[in-house]
């Protein structure tokens, strides 16, 4: 049973994760904006994503693995 996602899925799914993160991010400082927070631009929010979809996508493959587990159990 394998517990941790391989090299090659991390890498897969990696591009995904950070677009995501980022697309969140940006929307995130937009929301924060009605609190009168400081808004990213696109190309900080991306930068961010880039960052924070290391940790978001970790768990998200971890999540498939276990899935993965899970089928092959069955």
């Amino acid at each position: 049973m394998r517990s941790r996602p391989s090299l090659r899925l991390y890498a897969a799914l990696y591009p995904f994760g950070a677009g995501a993160m980022g697309v969140n991010l940006f929307f995130a400082t937009l929301i924060g904006s009605w609190l009168g927070w400081p808004v990213l631009t696109p190309w900080q929010a991306a930068a961010g994503g880039l960052v924070i979809g290391l940790p978001a996508t970790w768990a998200f493959a971890c999540h498939i693995v276990k899935l993965m587990n899970q089928a092959e159990d069955r």
